[in-house]
């Protein structure tokens, strides 16, 4: 029936002859072939029903489409959506947008009735317009039948694109409509260019023709003009295209039109605002819907699975479509040499057509044109797999750090961990698949290798795990993988289309090549072969490399993170050199590891750059001397296009490989941290609302034993105690547990045994060593809950905090900086216990928030809090309380938790605690055998406080420059290649066609332009027809000098690498370390980190890549502009033309981009910070439950630093859009004008390929200064810390032999001291003599100044120049001293000292200046029973008990026997026997010192002699102590 229906038509005219069309294209002629425009013509009709089909299909097919085929973000339950629409009446639903040309498929119902829009009627009117256009022409056509047909073209479309828009009545554009209009429209462009003739001659036909392609071309326009977004949503949360930018609004691509959105026009208004002036925050829209992180967040935890697996699935549909655009982008680049065989074969045919000519120059330029609007769309679909991958990466592994175990040190049995000993002793994590393979020998080498790609492919098949004895992730580690390993993997989720683009490039290139060369082309695949065989082995060389890079990269990470930390304690004891050099060591081995990465690299580079320019030469050489063969020029320039394009693949096949194999081993690094064990998994996450409601809270735990995360030592056993409403308190020896027990209730600790019933709600948790945020004081007690002012003012006044908040010019809204560095330590405890108090919980636990306040000032808290058991505050409410100070709160108490050696617990009632009251306040020494793993700890650690009543804020840091794609150019060469092909082409060709295809160029060129010598080889060389080898030798030449040329770039380019980052990390960090201790008071540690490592990483390698590069290209465009200028003068004009416009566009989008990338490093900053400060705070905040607020803060945080990198990549889309449009039609007018010129077909091939090259050089020139320009943003980073103010060191002015004496006197004259210029003085007119050898006592009130005191005597703050001010120590103005011996001879003991990771010994005496025996006698003095001086220390001491560490510290000060001894609170966290037995200790051992000692408790100071009493800033009191009876 179809056979008698076409049959039917084709006998009528109405249906082409499908079998009539023999040849459908002729190349020669650049025509369709006879009988084949019907044919033609019925493309229109098949692409608009196969569309129209799928689309209906589609819909069908739609709830079967897996989720890996779906835009991620749409994936939301239908009804959940329906029943939100009837429930709220609403027609929006401001979560869910449409994706730019791709519907998601979603049941959004906005409406029952279809409604219609002016776009849609429009459109519909138009394709009707056009349905009866068609039919008309086609009856007044009586000429042929093909006229008939091409007249009924429009026919079938339009009455389907009618019928869509019937059914549909679509407000926003419609693929299916716009594919069929645009396919239309080429088909009616091509005929008319083509065959003008066959449309016919008559004004009827001509008129029906050109309104037929008025009608599709007014269709595609107003298609072009309609939005990608439903016009009736609500559009008030959205920037309007045109607008000024807003940082209250989204990004505009959630309204814009189909043409805004393809070309970028929608980025002007930003573009013009930062012509104008700098950038702000402001100025910045926020994300897309598509790209916002709580959605994303939200639905990537729902997906099953091992990570890959997860991205893969959430991002599969932009994985498939960048691939399926980047192939596109493949083939048309491709169709350049071929049609470029094309164009110059019609040049040299003897029927040379300019017409013929003319159409291929056409047809490339539309290549140019369909490859530039290809990469818009492509740069967004990666952009959003790249964006959302890397989003959904940080916030999974800050969910996860959220819910893992909090770990300390390695557990047993004894793991190599990645941290670094005081003394530079290396532990690593042997976690490499590959690191037994290096202990091989060389036969076994290549077995190895293929065993361990089957490993790997064996262990990628199913879901990864744990090696047992795998160290859990350091916190340099957790920041590296934010910082490194997540940049590493989403990256190639960026590049994820080369994967497939790269090799089916050069697999279509080969056969081209094939194609034009013939069998001489496998010779050339050959030296490939050979080539990619020997890299196969350097690039397992260089995964292992990279592995060992990484690992020594964490090491110094978390090394410099703990040097950064304690950088003001390593200046107290002036150990700080000695850990830079450490540091400096560690640095020394990466730099090693980079070069042989780097040297590997090159070498794997030189080897690809020799098979790739050898390639041609091979090739060309089998073509001429083998197939004897003519290299004439239609076959040299598409060969050498292709050529070029397949070294260009090749180039950058090794580089995708070493990439992968990088996002392999960061993988694998994510995975690990990902299957590391989760805090009480089987606890209830989310309580009932009735737990809040219920009953009395109560704590019970029965026969229950606890040990440290991953320890298998417990440190309490067979625990049993149950805790109601009311104060318990908890006591014991120093490190006898008692953090522990409050961590064991909180679930941070590993349970063996018993029971253990704690209610499933928030806890108030007030950690021993206070953990505080860079917020204001109000924020950091509110902690996120609603703002309740009477209960906040009690809060307040309770904490005895009212009357210090009237210190502060913003009260509780001061910014108390980094860990509460603008607060003094009490201060900072006080807040802590200000939130916990302020919380809604039922259940407080208290680590002994009292213990750094002065006796009066804990009195009366205690009293505020305790007294009235029906306060608002307390009452109702179960407290449990750790603390020393037992006499201060036992009588609030209706039990006592003593914990006894053992780790045992004893109970007593009120009865039990009068009972044994003395027992109670006798606090021995260290518990008896008492492992160091057994210890307290309290999981928090902060940076001691060094500046009092200060309320400056640490400005926010900057960081992370994203490493770059590194790519070679091989310009200016490439210039001499098409010169040197063009000669060798053109002498196969009679002098007299050459003399007749040069003549209309000789004539308006400059007869001094014309070439010769060098640069005409045809006069030096034979002719290729009698000698074709020195052309052949001359080509190998060129080949190899490029060759050599990159490999020397290479060689230097590692040599400036290694410099740089040798010496400008080596000089950055002896700036930071030498710094005005001001520094570090207003600057956050993670700025500092931020600069010493993402800074740094790009300086070490990128800032040199793009200065080569830079000045590879720009010699390039050089090269380029003189050849073209001497082979053809005329072009300069055209060349210089277009450079002024490529610079004008380039001019406008610098300023924006330098703008927004530093805006990017600003707001990535707080990024690492945040997840910083979290670490430190993980208990507090588990607590709190408040992990929801945290999770949200890191979403929010994540939005903020993502939208400067989005809007950037959106600006380098405006930019690569316009210069790709401009490049293609500038090549074209210089094609145009050597045709139209009459220049020979070498000649046109060269200018072809010179003008593309010069096109090239141009935008490269000003994409790498621009990227140089933002590579730069780190040096001005970097310059900023070689210009600190630096301290004054004195090292020219050295006090005279062994001072000071511990008879100096220590005079402070007339002395006023302030943190600086600006802020009011903390001490005022101190003048005083402190008898040298005496024991003082400096007490007051909690923010007197006692702090400052003591920092004025180790130099770190200088007194006020305008008052005249002197501290003397004997007679010497310590001022004018060298500060390295001042330090080295004062020993500081602080209340929180800093331990570094290593052993006792290295945190006793971190610079051996002391024999074996002294420190065994010292640890033995202080922490006698189970320690030793191997034991092994975590970073910061977390595996100690705060009084431990305080213990560790006096031990230093013990050692060092220093002539003046400054103790600020450090027995504060010591029970009160241990801390008699350590005074006396100290009066015994420190005998010809003397002694200052900072303190609140009556105790530590009852045996001074000489007393300085302070109060709000002044000195109250300074003599003599009289004893007290």
């Amino acid at each position: 029936m179809a056979d008698v229906l076409g049959y039917g038509l084709v006998s009528l005219g109405l249906w082409p002859c499908y079998s009539c069309c023999r040849e459908f294209w002729i190349p020669s002629l650049a025509n369709f072939g006879p009988h084949c425009l019907g044919v033609v013509g019925h493309i229109p009709v098949w692409i608009s029903l196969l569309v129209f089909v799928l689309h209906y299909a589609s819909l069908w097919l739609d709830r079967w489409r897996p989720i890996w085929l779906r835009n991620f973000t749409a994936k939301h339950d239908e009804d959940r959506l329906l029943n939100y629409d009837q429930e709220t009446g609403s027609n929006y639903d401001e979560s869910f947008e449409d994706t730019p040309l791709l519907s998601r498929q979603r049941p959004i119902v906005l409406s029952r009735k279809k409604i219609w829009t002016r776009w849609t009627l429009c459109l519909l009117m138009l394709n009707v317009t056009g349905t009866i256009i068609s039919m008309l022409g086609a009856v007044l056509v009586h000429r042929s039948p093909t006229e008939v047909q091409l007249h009924l073209i429009p026919l079938i479309p339009n009455m389907l694109s009618a019928l869509l828009i019937l059914v549909d009545r679509p407000r926003t554009v419609r693929r299916s409509l716009f594919i069929i209009a645009a396919t239309l429209l080429s088909v009616q462009l091509a005929v008319t260019t083509l065959a003008p003739s066959a449309i016919g001659t008559t004004w009827k036909c001509l008129t029906t023709w050109a309104g037929g392609i008025c009608v599709t071309l007014a269709s595609v326009i107003v298609m072009l003009n309609m939005p990608l977004r439903d016009p009736l949503l609500s559009t008030s949360k959205i920037g309007k295209p045109f607008a000024k930018p807003d940082s209250s609004v989204r990004s505009p691509e959630d309204m814009v039109t189909l043409w805004q959105w393809m070309s970028v026009s929608w980025m002007a208004p930003l573009i013009s605002v930062a012509g104008k002036r700098q950038l702000h925050d402001k100025d910045v829209w926020l994300l897309a819907s598509d790209f916002q992180h709580q959605q994303l967040h939200l639905l990537f935890r729902d997906l099953t699975g091992t990570v890959l697996v997860r991205l893969l699935r959430a991002n599969g549909l932009d994985i498939i479509l960048t691939i399926c655009l980047g192939t596109l982008e493949t083939l048309a680049e491709l169709s350049e040499p071929i049609l470029l065989k094309q164009l110059l074969y019609s040049l040299m045919s003897e029927t040379s057509s300019k017409r013929t000519a003319l159409i291929y120059t056409s047809l490339i330029l539309i290549a140019r044109l369909l490859k530039a609007q290809s990469g818009v769309f492509k740069i967004w679909y990666e952009r959003r797999n790249y964006e959302r991958s890397r989003g959904e990466m940080i916030t999974m592994i800050h969910d996860k750090t959220l819910r893992r175990k909090a770990f300390t040190i390695a557990v047993e049995p004894p793991t190599p961990t990645s941290q670094t000993t005081l003394l530079g002793e290396e532990d690593h994590n042997v976690d490499d698949l590959d690191t037994e393979d290096s202990k091989l020998n060389r036969l076994q080498g290549l077995k190895a290798w293929a065993q361990g790609i089957y490993r790997g492919a064996k262990q990628s098949s199913g879901l990864p795990s744990r090696k047992e004895n795998e160290a859990p992730a350091s916190t340099g580690k957790i920041l590296n993988l934010l910082r490194g390993d997540v940049y590493e993997v989403a990256q190639r989720f960026w590049e994820v289309s080369t994967i497939v683009t790269r090799p089916l490039s050069v697999s279509l290139s080969i056969y081209l090549l094939y194609e034009i060369l013939g069998s001489a082309s496998l010779f050339g695949v050959l030296v490939i072969i050979l080539g990619m065989f020997v890299n196969s082995f350097m690039m397992r060389f260089l995964e292992r490399v990279e592995h060992e890079r990484r690992s020594i990269t964490d090491e110094k990470l978390e090394r410099t993170s703990q040097f950064v930390d304690s950088l003001r304690h390593l200046r107290w004891y002036d150990w700080q050199d000695r850990w830079l050099g450490h540091i400096m060591e560690i640095r020394q081995k990466e730099l090693f590891q980079r070069i042989k990465s780097n040297v590997v690299g090159r070498g794997i580079n030189i080897i690809n750059n020799t098979t790739s320019y050898m390639f041609p030469v091979v090739g060309f050489a089998a073509y001429t001397l083998l197939l004897r063969k003519p290299l004439t020029v239609d076959i040299a320039f598409p060969a050498l296009g292709l050529f070029t394009t397949l070294q260009n693949n090749l180039r950058e096949l090794p580089p995708l490989w070493t990439n992968l194999i990088n996002a392999r081993v960061a993988m694998r690094r994510i995975e690990a941290f990902m299957l590391e064990p989760d805090k009480d998994d089987n606890e209830e996450k989310e309580p009932p609302a009735a737990a809040y409601l219920l009953g009395s809270p109560e704590i019970s735990v029965r026969n229950a034993s606890f040990s440290w995360p991953g320890s298998d030592t417990t440190v309490l056993n067979d625990v049993s105690f149950a805790c109601e409403p009311g104060l318990t308190l908890v006591c014991g020896k120093v490190g006898i547990g008692k953090t522990a027990l409050l961590q064991a209730i909180l679930g941070e600790l590993d349970q063996h045994s018993g029971e253990k019933n704690v209610p499933a709600e928030m806890i108030g948790y007030c950690a021993q060593m206070p953990w505080l945020e860079s917020m204001s004081i109000r924020d950091n007690i509110l902690f996120s809950t609603p703002f309740d002012e009477t209960r906040y003012w009690q809060v307040l006044r309770a904490c005895c905090l009212a009357e210090d908040l009237k210190k502060f010019k913003a009260g509780d809204r001061s910014l108390i900086g980094e860990n509460g560095v603008g607060l003094s330590g009490g201060q900072r405890a006080r807040v802590a216990l200000a939130r916990a108090v302020y919380s809604r919980s039922r259940v407080l636990l208290l680590d002994d928030p009292i213990a750094a306040l002065d006796h009066q000032t804990a009195e009366s808290i205690a009293r505020n809090l305790f007294a009235d058991k029906n306060s608002p505050l307390i009452a109702g409410r179960l407290i449990v309380l750790v603390t020393h100070r037992v006499d201060i709160v036992k009588h609030y108490a209706y039990q006592v938790l003593d914990i006894v050696a053992g780790g045992l617990v004893k109970t007593f009632d009120r009865r039990g605690i009068a009972e044994h009251e003395k027992e109670l306040e006798e606090q021995a020494a260290i518990a008896p055998e008492m492992s160091p793993r057994s210890g307290s700890s309290s999981g928090q650690s902060t940076e001691a406080s060094s500046s009092e009543d200060e309320a400056e804020m640490a400005t926010i840091a900057a960081k992370f420059m994203q490493e770059e794609h590194r790519v070679h150019g091989g310009v200016m060469a490439t210039v001499y290649w098409h010169w040197f092909l063009k000669e060798w082409g053109e002498q196969y060709r009679k002098p007299a066609e050459l003399d007749h295809g040069l003549q209309t160029f000789t004539l308006l060129s400059h007869p001094n332009f014309k070439t010769d010598g060098i640069i005409d080889p045809g006069r030096q060389l034979p002719s290729p027809d009698e000698n074709v080898r020195p052309w052949l030798f001359w080509l190998t030449i060129i080949a190899l000098v490029q060759i050599l040329f990159e490999a020397c770039s290479d060689i230097a380019l590692i040599a400036i690498i290694y410099n740089a980052g040798k010496t400008l990390f080596a000089k950055a960090m002896h700036c930071v370390t030498n710094a005005t201790f001001r520094f570090y008071d207003v600057t956050p540690v993670g700025r500092l980190m931020n600069r010493l490592t993402s800074d740094i990483g790009t300086i070490d390698g990128q800032i040199a890549v793009q200065l080569v590069q830079l000045a590879l290209y720009s010699l390039g465009w050089m090269t380029s502009m003189f050849v073209i200028a001497t082979a053809t003068p005329i072009f300069i004009v055209l060349s210089v033309g277009m450079t002024v416009l490529f610079v004008y566009m380039y001019q406008r989008y610098l300023p924006a981009s330098q703008d927004l990338r530093r805006l990017e490093m600003v707001s990535l900053s707080p990024l690492l910070s945040n997840f910083g400060t979290l670490l430190e705070g993980l208990t507090t905040v588990r607590a709190f439950r408040a992990e929801p607020h945290f999770q949200n803060r890191i979403i929010a945080t994540t939005d903020d630093f993502q939208k400067m990198d989005h809007i950037y990549w959106s600006l380098q889309a405006w930019l690569q859009y316009r210069f790709d449009m401009v490049s293609g039609f500038s090549v074209y007018a210089l094609t145009l004008t050597a045709i139209f010129h009459g220049l020979s077909s070498g000649m046109v091939g060269f200018v072809l390929a010179a003008a593309a090259s010069f096109v090239e050089s141009t935008h490269q020139v000003c994409r790498k200064y621009g990227d140089m320009q933002m590579q730069f943003v780190s040096v001005e980073r970097i310059i900023e810390l070689l210009a600190l103010e630096q301290e004054q060191a004195n090292t020219d002015n050295p006090p005279p032999a062994g001072w000071p004496f511990y008879t100096d006197d220590i005079v402070f004259d007339k002395v006023t001291l302030r943190y600086a210029p600006e802020l009011d003085p903390v001490l005022t007119d101190v003048s005083l003599v402190i008898p040298g050898g005496s024991t003082v006592a400096v007490t007051g009130r909690t923010g007197s100044g006692k702090s400052t005191l003591a920092y004025a005597l180790l130099s770190t703050i200088q007194p006020d120049a305008d008052t005249g001010g002197q501290i003397r120590i004997g007679s010497i103005d310590i001022a004018k001293v060298d500060k390295h011996i001042l330090r080295r001879h004062i020993t500081f003991v602080a209340q929180d000292p800093v331990l570094f990771a290593g052993t006792l010994r290295d945190n006793l005496d971190p610079l051996y200046e002391h024999d074996e025996d002294e420190r065994a006698k010292v640890l033995k003095t202080v922490l006698d029973n189970g320690f030793t001086l191997d034991t092994r220390v975590d970073g910061g001491g977390k595996n100690l008990s705060q009084g431990q560490r305080q213990l560790v510290g006096l031990g230093r000060a013990i050692l060092r026997r220093s002539a003046i001894v400054i103790m600020d609170e450090a027995t504060a966290s010591i029970d009160v026997e241990t801390a008699a037995y350590i005074h006396q200790l100290l009066r015994r051992e420190l005998s010809h010192s003397t002694v200052i000692t900072i303190a609140h408790k009556v105790e530590a100071v009852k045996d001074a002699d000489f007393e300085i009493v302070l109060d709000k800033g002044k000195v109250v009191k300074a003599g003599k102590r009289t004893p007290k009876s």
